[in-house]
């Protein structure tokens, strides 16, 4: 079993990265073979709304995406990490986001080769962790509608600084727990 993590955020080792790696360890406590990405370090251009992609399956992009393709397709569930800016995912998250359009065929039938479980993580200085949930609803919907499997959202609020995440001992202990669940 395979588990592919995706993190957003730009910050080296910070929160949402600890995020991300926490719910990753407890899929390999279970078993599984992990990789992890850091998509904000990653050359990954915008969507250009081309649609190319969605009759070929090929993205005209030929950038550190390309090799995401086949590691999604080669994974069971998927944990997409973010820090929230703005009430939603950083700009680095909803470009890699974007890109999901390939596997959506014309008639918004699924290009991926089999169910994959999917888990979103995030991260958020505001401590109210149900403060921008409406947004995080919209997107379980939109991964639903894309032919994912939602299993969870967990939210690690109140994480302004790098190692705010370290104080919410529940917070990673769920995050284990998630990544656990994740193979079976």
């Amino acid at each position: 079993m395979k588990i592919l993590g995706i993190d957003g955020s730009p910050r080296k080792n910070g929160n949402t990265e600890k995020l991300v790696k926490n719910i990753l360890q407890g899929a390999e406590a279970n078993g599984a073979k992990t990789r992890h990405y850091k998509v904000a370090r990653m050359n990954i251009s915008p969507c250009l709304g081309c649609m190319d992609c969605r009759e070929s399956g090929i993205c005209i992009h030929e950038d550190d995406m390309t090799p995401i393709y086949d590691e999604i397709q080669s994974s069971h569930a998927i944990v997409i990490g973010s820090p929230v800016y703005m009430w939603q995912v950083n700009a680095q998250t909803k470009t890699f986001l974007d890109r999901l359009v390939l596997f959506i065929k014309p008639d918004f039938s699924s290009r991926l080769n089999g169910p994959k479980g999917l888990v979103l993580a995030f991260t958020q200085g505001n401590p109210d962790a149900h403060a921008f949930k409406t947004y995080f609803d919209y997107l379980e919907r939109l991964f639903s509608f894309l032919h994912y499997g939602v299993r969870e959202t967990i939210v690690a609020a109140g994480t302004r600084q790098e190692n705010d995440i370290l104080q919410q001992a529940d917070v990673l202990e769920k995050a284990r727990e998630i990544g656990m669940s994740l193979t079976v």
